[in-house]
């Protein structure tokens, strides 16, 4: 299993915090991931949208495998 969550507007656009996908046989991207997850509603993402692989930074072009959490969230800013 994939785990996937999603944060902040991310969250609000799909409409869940968290989704279990099966894995793949064949070798995944973060990306692949994210258009299984987002479909249609790809475009409504924000932009630049950043990604953590099991709690580590990562890119769109990271691999994803069996067991990986992956997590999806807007940029952040603060004062």
């Amino acid at each position: 299993m994939i785990t996937v969550r999603c944060f902040a507007t991310v969250r609000e656009i799909l409409g869940y915090a968290m989704r279990e996908l099966p894995p793949s046989h064949e070798p995944q991207l973060a990306s692949d991931i994210l258009t299984v997850i987002a479909g249609e509603r790809a475009a409504d993402l924000p932009k630049p949208l950043l990604v953590a692989i099991n709690c580590e930074h990562a890119s769109l072009t990271s691999p994803v495998k069996d067991g990986d959490e992956i997590a999806f969230f807007p940029p952040v800013s603060g004062g």
